[in-house]
């Protein structure tokens, strides 16, 4: 059983609480958003038992709304609750991620290359700012910020395909998945590349260049499953 984690360092400057998928949410929702990310992350590691309070000093919010968002994440199979200790991250064993990204290319690269031929330029254009963010998390090495604007663009991107329920099964399977490799990908940095794609992404659906679209996508979610499995 691992120990309970009892303090972590506070950064300088908490990370801005996310609104993901261009929806308003509420503040708990916006702090399990981070924890979500964090988990997906590889910063909360499996098995360890992380108090409300401790999350609370390291994402500069007050401990009830971690709580509580804690609980949802708990509903989700997330984490676990530990009676007066707070809450066990769990495990996701390599199957199961392998099983992640398979059903994720089976939906998404066929999805998105479709885009290349039905989107609007002007919808498809409006997502080069969260590219961006993508870019600008990985060159400073917040891995919680590249995955929360990560979601953001994928999610987005699916949405232009008008089927909202798609975009909730693949939202599904992005908060389960783990990308254990991207501490390794700053230091080695090799993680700003992966995140280039995103912005080549943009720019061959705006060229409505479907082969090109593919590759991209193909390679794109091939680095996905690279990320997690250099554990």
């Amino acid at each position: 059983m691992a120990a309970q984690r009892t303090s972590a360092p506070t950064p300088a400057t908490a990370p801005a609480l996310p609104v993901l998928g261009g929806k308003k949410s509420s503040y708990r929702e916006r702090v399990a958003d981070a924890l979500r990310a964090a988990l997906v992350a590889g910063e909360l590691l499996p098995g360890e038992v992380y108090s409300a309070p401790t999350l609370a000093a390291r994402f500069g919010v007050s401990a009830t709304p971690v709580r509580e968002a804690m609980l949802d994440l708990a509903k989700e199979g997330l984490v676990d609750t530990v009676p007066n200790k707070g809450f066990r991250v769990t495990a996701v064993s390599d199957r199961q991620l392998d099983e992640y990204t398979h059903i994720r290319a089976l939906i998404e690269i066929p999805t998105v290359t479709e885009l290349a031929r039905t989107a609007d330029p002007v919808s498809l254009e409006a997502l080069r700012p969260a590219a961006r963010e993508i870019v600008q998390a990985a060159a400073a090495g917040d891995l919680v910020a590249y995955v929360e604007a990560d979601t953001r663009f994928h999610l987005g991107l699916l949405a232009l395909a008008g089927n909202a329920h798609l975009v909730e099964v693949v939202g599904d399977l992005r908060k389960r998945s783990r990308l254990y490799g991207l501490t390794a990908l700053v230091e080695a940095g090799r993680l700003l590349a992966s995140a280039e794609e995103h912005l080549e992404l943009i720019d061959a659906l705006i060229a409505r260049d479907e082969q090109a679209t593919r590759a991209v996508m193909t390679r794109h979610l091939g680095h996905v499953r690279g990320l997690w499995a250099a554990k």
